[in-house]
């Protein structure tokens, strides 16, 4: 059989989720590439929108108190700290429950995904907004939010942790936070008028794809070297045959993940 045909026929499952995985990534990475692209080239349209946004919701911050202060409690409250925290606790507790591969995906995926946000901001090295009467200051570059980037590594990875230990309500409330959030910080940062629009779309998508990428490099693993089951990580998360090692009525057994 050709190797194109094995990457397709459902009988070579790992060959078929490879695939699709490598498929889906790279989906995600597009618009990654796009955006900074036009942003690295001035793209008119795209500043258009940019400064539009900017303009507009800085105007209304300006006008209204209450709603610059709401936004800068959702910068705080869900600032890259909070979730190196939230992680860092989840981290710690998968260790403890010897859940050893899933703690270093989790730990893995926050800090390349940090980092490497962190070295996008370097490179691009994209001016923040400059805007009269500011409501907020920011220091560094403006490409990508890193605010947002980590809400959507921190939001992403507690969601696939969390939903193999929860019914189908409970996922779809954990689906439902793990979206609105990164959003609510994405809008929060763009309303202080630290960010550009551009800049947060950048945040989310490479969350996004960062997360995407270490999930399909973790069933990869669990396929070939350990010979699990299939698993469908966006009903099931990462890892969900360690459900009774990462919950505490399962108890401390020795079977690792």
């Amino acid at each position: 059989m050709s190797w194109w045909r094995r990457r397709f026929d459902p009988q070579h499952g790992l060959g078929l989720r490879l695939t699709v995985a490598v498929a889906a990534v790279t989906l995600i990475g597009v618009p990654f590439t796009v955006l900074l692209v036009f942003v690295k080239t001035s793209f008119g349209p795209l500043t258009e929108i940019d400064e539009g946004a900017a303009r507009d919701l800085h105007v209304y911050a300006v006008g209204n108190p209450v709603f610059a202060r709401l936004m800068e409690l959702v910068s705080d409250v869900f600032a890259p700290l909070t979730w190196r925290i939230a992680v860092g606790a989840a981290v710690a507790w998968l260790v403890w429950r010897r859940a050893y591969h899933l703690a270093l995906w989790a730990a893995t995926t926050l800090t390349v995904g940090g980092l490497l946000g962190l070295a996008l901001k370097v490179v691009v090295a994209r001016a923040r907004p400059s805007l009269p009467d500011p409501v907020a200051i920011a220091p560094g570059a403006s490409f990508p939010s890193g605010h947002t980037v980590n809400a959507t590594l921190g939001a992403g990875i507690l969601l696939l942790l969390v939903l193999p230990l929860v019914r189908e309500r409970g996922r779809a409330l954990a689906w439902a936070l793990a979206v609105l959030i990164p959003l609510a910080v994405g809008f929060s940062r763009i309303a202080l008028g630290v960010h550009w629009f551009s800049d947060v779309a950048a945040g989310l998508v490479f969350g996004v794809a960062v997360v995407a990428a270490t999930a399909a490099a973790f069933e990869t693993w669990r396929r070939r070297d350990v010979g699990r089951r299939p698993a469908q990580p966006l009903r099931e998360g990462v890892g969900p045959e360690a459900k009774r090692e990462i919950t505490p009525q399962g108890g401390r057994i020795g079977h690792r993940s």
